[in-house]
């Protein structure tokens, strides 16, 4: 068949990638919508788009589709990607779906069966139920992605655990049915992408390690992996093999596998059946001829029912690609989930096109970057999806030289207006244990990376606010390198009479003093030196200290904003006028995160002990538990299981019992502290 218009069933960075393959293969392309994305970035940039209620109405994805004409539906990866009912649906439609077949997914989409297919294909599995000692993992059989998935250490655990993976499972997947998997401490998560055709060829395009990873959730991933020995990388690729060419897989996937670092051992965890989110850095080592390859072509190619066109000696691995995911979230609050309007967008400037653009190998010795997103200046970011907002990958001829470049790219990214983790991706790369490839699966959740400092970005913000001060709001500097003042007569610029301008006193969350040269350029903040070298479209670049910072700066009437080495820094103006709102430890409990509200566990009027439970809110598949700060008495509860409520809305009030420990105020962990303990992502790490 010959593939004329494409539909895209999904949304944000991986539709815009899709899209971007389809265009330069000359491809009719279609987007869906839901109202919230009627002006969303996927939606301009197809040929044409349609509304439909959810991007999970199978029936009204598949109306869509024949109602435009499509010949295929490429799903992306999350909502329909791996619902067997959607594959049939398109095919009883006459519409070809790209990816594997319906059975496919039905056999390699439960882990239990999946597993048994392992086992036929002579794959290596992890052992279960009764041939696992503790500690031990329950995790869903249906579906993937972390969701639905528990540490559980001893017997005592194992009851409470279950039930709460149960829960997620049953939301995530219509389906309860746990199993029970040994839990390998320091395991390093390896997988393999393949691609298959209809004509009986079966290729692996390397491996990729996504060890990275907060709950399940994966946040850096690389490609090679850095740590097998070379007899290890071969037979990890070929069981990949070895499973897709047994249950015929067609298009492209991938097989995880689950090593054990102190046997040297690896098991099979499970097989995705549609393109990952880390695809790119497999695409950027995987050359044919010297050029990157293209994934999504591919995939195009086999859903047509044509042959890949490659053999495996065709392909060559080339350099190392490392993966950054950004994602809305405060990762030095408990990684709570963010929603907001980003008023100021800068991602790094990509140094080379991506395979989607054309087949540009880089230069011998060079760095590439590139960016996978579809967030831009003023755009809402909500808890409605998913809250990765893109990706930032880098490649360079070894892997210090690509983690390097990682590092350079996520100090030019910034996104102001609300919190992501970018700050937090930036100090894990640069950090030695990723330089040394020693993190394992587990690690992001045995260690914590200290928040970064303000001091600088608090120099960055006093010195930007004085500078519109003096320039009236322009920060230009002119042709003689002097900062340009504000033509208006009465304003204020520190003039003196007979001396070198006055200092000038800036409010930001405490008082600073900053000292201007008349020519605009030099000074200091608190005694810190600081040499203005450029201000321009909200960056600046100054010299502090001897040490040059470029930052991004937004400063407005009550805070002053700054993204420093991708890290978000908020410095607000405190109102002398406003109500200071209850003392710490008084027993309000508040909304963390925008969300929903999941649970209600107590009345007003109920006595609770010191860490009951209260309820429970989810957003972005996290679900939180606010617990009481001490003993007492349930005095108000305004929440109300089903509702949405916003970040920092009241839930509960518990009013201390007159002999319970903190009741005077102190030490008591209210939800709005964000200690996340009962947290769980229920999806991400999975794609």
């Amino acid at each position: 068949m010959t593939i004329h218009t494409l539909l895209v069933a999904n949304r944000g960075e991986i539709a815009l990638r899709v899209f971007r393959t389809a265009a330069r293969l000359g491809l009719r392309t279609v987007a869906i919508h839901t109202d919230l994305d009627a002006t969303a970035p996927h939606v301009r940039a197809a040929d044409a788009a349609v509304r439909v209620e959810s991007y999970l109405d199978v029936d009204a994805v598949v109306a869509a589709a024949v109602a435009v004409g499509a010949d295929a539906v490429h799903p992306g990866y999350g909502f329909l990607s791996e619902r067997a009912a959607f594959a049939r649906a398109l095919e009883a439609a006459g519409v070809v779906l790209v990816g594997p077949s319906a059975e496919v997914m039905d056999r390699m989409g439960r882990k239990d069966a999946a597993r048994e297919i392992a086992v036929a294909a002579g794959v290596p599995v992890v052992p279960t139920g009764e041939d696992a000692a503790y500690p031990v993992l329950v995790k869903a059989a249906a579906g993937g992605g972390g969701k639905g998935m528990r540490v559980v250490r001893s017997a005592a655990e194992l009851e409470e655990a279950t039930a709460a993976a149960r829960r997620e499972a049953l939301a995530a997947f219509g389906d309860d049915t746990m199993l029970v998997e040994k839990y390998v401490e320091r395991g390093r998560h390896v997988e393999v992408q393949v691609l298959g055709d209809a004509h009986g060829t079966v290729l692996h395009l390397f491996e990729r390690d996504c060890s990275t990873q907060r709950r399940h959730q994966k946040v850096l991933e690389e490609a090679p992996a850095p740590t097998l020995d070379e007899a290890t990388r071969a037979r990890v690729r070929q069981a990949g093999v070895d499973l897709a060419a047994h249950v015929g897989y067609t298009g492209a996937g991938t097989v995880e596998f689950l090593l054990d670092a102190d046997t040297g051992e690896f098991y099979f965890l499970e097989m995705n059946t549609r393109l990952q989110v880390e695809h790119p850095v497999s695409e950027l080592v995987a050359r044919v001829d010297g050029a990157p390859v293209d994934l999504v072509e591919l995939q195009l190619r086999v859903a047509a029912g044509q042959p890949v066109g490659l053999a495996q000696d065709d392909l060559t691995l080339v350099g190392h690609a490392i993966e950054a995911r950004v994602y809305a979230e405060d990762a030095y609050a408990g990684f709570l989930p963010q929603a907001g309007r980003a008023s100021l967008v800068r991602w790094p400037t990509a140094t080379s096109a991506a395979p989607a653009a054309g087949p540009a190998a880089d230069p011998r010795g060079a760095t590439v970057v590139r960016v996978d997103h579809a967030l831009a200046d003023g755009q809402v970011v909500s808890t409605a999806f998913d809250p990765m907002l893109g990706k930032v990958v880098v490649h360079g001829p070894d892997r210090e030289s690509a983690r390097r470049a990682l590092v350079a790219a996520l100090d030019r990214t910034a996104i102001l207006g609300l919190t992501t983790n970018a700050g937090f991706l930036r100090a894990l790369v640069a950090s030695e244990e990723f330089r040394d490839a020693t993190i394992d699966t587990a690690w992001l959740d045995r260690h914590e990376l200290p928040r970064p400092e303000e001091s600088q970005a608090r120099v960055v913000a006093a010195w930007t606010q004085a500078m519109l001060t003096a320039t009236g709001g322009t920060g230009e500097v002119g042709d003689t390198g002097r900062v340009r003042p504000s033509a208006g007569p009465f304003h204020a610029d520190g003039f003196r009479l007979g001396g070198p301008p006055a200092p000038q006193r800036v409010g930001l969350d405490r008082p600073v003093v900053v000292e201007r040269a008349a020519d605009g350029l030099g000074g200091a903040v608190d005694g810190v030196r600081v040499v203005q070298l450029r201000a321009e479209h909200h960056t600046v670049l100054l010299d502090v200290d001897g040490e040059r910072l470029e930052a991004v700066v937004d400063a407005r009437a009550h805070e002053v904003e700054v993204v420093l080495r991708g890290q978000r820094h908020v410095f607000r103006r405190p109102d002398p006028a406003a109500d200071r709102g209850p003392a710490a430890g008084d027993g309000t409990l508040v909304s963390p995160m925008p969300g929903t509200v999941l649970d209600v566990r107590v009345v007003v009027g109920q006595e609770v002990a010191e860490g009951d439970v209260l309820g429970v809110v989810e957003a972005m598949k996290m679900e939180l538990a606010l617990r009481a700060p001490f003993a007492g008495t349930v005095t108000e509860v305004d929440a109300v299981a089903g509702r949405q409520v916003a970040l920092g809305a009241t839930l509960f009030v518990v009013e201390a019992a007159p002999d319970a420990p903190g009741s005077a105020g102190t030490g008591a962990d209210s939800a709005g502290t964000g200690a996340p303990s009962d947290g769980a992502h229920r999806d991400g790490g999975a794609r």
